[in-house]
């Protein structure tokens, strides 16, 4: 395997946590120290030039991102981190914090200092025990070292960040239900605009950004634009990226990789190929609600837009490989029951269209699938796309719409053998 550079899990020790000492002997928090020596603009305007793009699966460029938000305005401000991570094949985020959990701890101090938020949340998801003690005990270390609170580091700046821990589902992934659920009210997503920026938490102006996204800050802070330009090839996608691997690779783990490293890399030199000396088939480039990718696509960059280009989205960089064998309409039947399960219910296109969807996978699947089956299936999938109200059917749709593209004679073989094919 190749020797890349490792930022986020430079300090990464299997099976235990760097805590505040460990992390201040690797430059921790002295982020933190140049940004309260700039002006909140300064160090918006500083992670806008790095290229830093959001984590959490969209890629959008977090600087701007900062750089709407109400700085001047009067009045509570808030800043959250979203930890919820429910989507299947993803796993980065709590490899991340039980690694170092300090990184998200500053990189948050940071951006509330940016902000001038004076008040922030950790939303992780609920199963993540061990992650909330790691987190608990992280922002109690900072705030014993001056790092939290009153006057920071003699700064004059304060804020106060606490820990909360979700009841669960997979719609609080979605930033306006995360809100909505922090608030303790039903996780109904909301209508935007207007966006967090302007009416979040408690009506007021908040920022959402993810774990891994605000676990870079302090890294950029400290060493600088033009170091993390350089940790990649593409100029307008710079940084490292924690790619999760799962499904039928020889391994599954998580690794700090480049953006812009080919999916053959990802495959062979870190998942070690297929398991069992199979070929390698397709795979969820980034989570269950990013389009397939086949061996046609083993050359393409994994990065944000070259996946763009070929049809899919880097999403979360969740990889999940399937083998040779595999029945890809079954693999299709499991994911969009996932998204069945999940959704809030709140909108037509995704309460009874996914549940028609599924309905039509499963019969295909089963053998008793016709072709005016296949032609609902198509209709189906117009009819969600770009109609639901957030962007849970849509992610549902992103592997439908794969499979009826790169897999469809494998459906109508189905329907023609009366039978799944793989069995």
């Amino acid at each position: 395997m190749s020797d890349y550079p490792q930022v986020l899990f430079k300090n990464r020790i299997p099976g235990q946590t760097v805590f505040l000492k460990g992390y201040e002997k690797t430059g921790g928090y002295e982020g933190l120290r140049i940004a309260l020596r700039d002006t909140p603009q300064e160090v918006t305007e500083h992670v806008k030039n790095s290229g830093l793009r959001g984590r959490g699966g969209a890629g959008f460029p977090t600087g701007v991102k900062w750089s709407f938000f109400p700085v001047d305005e009067k009045g509570e401000k808030y800043l959250v981190c979203n930890g919820d991570e429910m989507e299947p094949g993803t796993y980065k985020d709590r490899l991340l914090i039980l690694a170092d959990p300090h990184q998200l701890v500053e990189g948050m101090i940071i951006a509330a200092y940016a902000l001038q938020a004076p008040v922030g949340y950790i939303f992780l998801r609920y199963a993540y025990e061990d992650c909330s003690r790691v987190v608990a005990k992280a922002i109690a270390e900072a705030e014993a070292a001056g790092y939290l609170g009153r006057d920071i580091l003699g700064s004059g700046f304060s804020f106060e960040l606490h820990l909360h821990r979700s009841a669960g589902r997979y719609i609080l992934g979605e930033e306006t239900a995360l809100l909505t659920g922090l608030e303790g009210r039903r996780p109904y997503p909301r209508a935007k605009p207007p966006f967090p920026a302007q009416s979040g938490l408690f009506g007021r102006p908040t920022n959402v950004n993810n774990v891994e996204t605000f676990a870079n800050v302090p890294h950029i802070l400290r060493n600088g634009n033009a170091w993390y330009q350089e940790l990649s090839g593409p100029e307008n996608s710079p940084g490292t990226k924690l790619f999760g691997l799962s499904g039928h690779f020889k391994r599954t783990r998580c690794f700090e990789l480049p953006l812009g490293i080919t999916l053959r890399e990802v495959v062979k030199e870190y998942g070690g190929g297929i398991r069992g000396g199979k070929r390698f088939k397709a795979c969820l480039p980034g989570g269950a609600s990013t389009p397939y990718l086949t061996a046609d696509h083993l050359d393409v960059a994994m990065d944000f837009d070259p996946l763009e280009k070929v049809e899919s989205r880097l999403g979360t960089a969740g990889v999940t490989a399937f083998d040779e064998d595999t029945c890809m309409l079954a693999v299709s039947c499991n994911v969009n029951r996932f998204f069945v399960r999940e959704s809030c219910g709140w909108c037509t296109p995704c309460r009874e269209g996914l549940q028609m969807v599924s309905w039509l996978l499963e019969k295909i699947e089963a053998g008793r699938g016709t072709e005016d089956d296949l032609t609902m299936l198509h209709d189906q999938y117009r009819n969600i796309s770009g109609r639901s109200f957030c962007a849970l059917a849509e992610g549902a749709m992103a592997p439908l719409g794969a499979l009826l593209r790169l897999f469809e004679e494998e459906l109508r073989d189905h329907i023609r053998q009366g039978s799944c094919p793989f069995v």
